[in-house]
């Protein structure tokens, strides 16, 4: 009795702190959401285990246990991830960008701005598309058909980069935009980055705050570019539009 009486206060408090009392969004990737799962399964067996011996047991295992999870989830929100540095390989006359798109990948204003970055300079540019994917099929494995989307998406985006004679290369990427980039910039040492989204109001990426996340977690100059998706006409945000050449190092 007082296991189920526990169990169904904590589905209550876990409730109130996953409509955004706490934490906005509480899986950041599959790994967090299968320790979750984890915690959860340990959490009511150890309930269930005390309310075997004794009710007021199980009562104090729940508070213990909710207030720790409550303070872990707390303490979560609170420390945002430490800024990353990227060391940076000095090649001479060569600007390293790192373009993380989805469906505007294509963008006329997106080659514009890689364009303008290469100028004078011998460019290496790595295109990263995410495989974008629903949370049931994340859920149950299934990235095939992401993985697809989002090869067609960047091998098209490809031929328009190189026909517009850039030495551009691309790769899959995480699901999570900031994941993707953390992976890419482990062996690409890029000298900016470039993240392309739909317009305020039409990109989950900027409701998700990827560009400012990104520019607070790399230390690399983050040009975001805006797309829009009924034209395919991109502007660069002028407000973060790191320099032509390549600093010195």
């Amino acid at each position: 009795m007082g296991g189920a009486c526990a169990a169904r206060l904590y589905l209550r408090i876990m409730h109130g702190v996953y409509r955004g009392a706490f934490v906005q969004n509480p899986f950041k990737n599959e790994d967090a959401a299968f320790r979750f799962v984890l915690g959860t399964i340990a959490y009511f067996a150890l309930i269930v285990v005390a309310s075997l011996i004794a009710t007021w047991l199980a009562f104090i295992v729940f508070l213990v246990l909710s207030v720790a999870a409550l303070m872990m989830l707390r303490g979560g929100r609170a420390l945002p991830p430490p800024r990353e540095h990227v060391e940076r390989v000095a090649v001479e006359d060569t600007w390293r960008v790192l373009v993380i798109a989805n469906e505007t990948l294509r963008g006329h204003g997106l080659r514009a701005e890689i364009l303008r970055m290469a100028d004078g300079v011998a460019e290496d540019v790595l295109v990263v598309c995410p495989a974008l994917n629903s949370k049931v099929r994340t859920w149950t494995s299934d990235e095939d058909g992401a993985r697809e989307a989002a090869a067609a998406r960047l091998q098209a985006a490809l031929e328009a980069l190189q026909g517009a004679g850039l030495r551009v290369r691309g790769e899959i990427g995480d699901g999570d935009p900031l994941q993707a980039l953390e992976d890419a910039l482990r062996s690409f040492s890029a000298d900016a980055i470039i993240i392309s989204t739909h317009p305020v109001g039409a990109s989950n990426w900027l409701e998700r705050g990827v560009v400012e996340a990104a520019r607070s977690r790399f230390d690399v100059p983050v040009t975001h570019v805006v797309g829009d998706s009924a034209t395919d006409d991109l502007l660069a945000d002028p407000g973060h539009t790191p320099p032509r050449n390549r600093p010195s190092l």
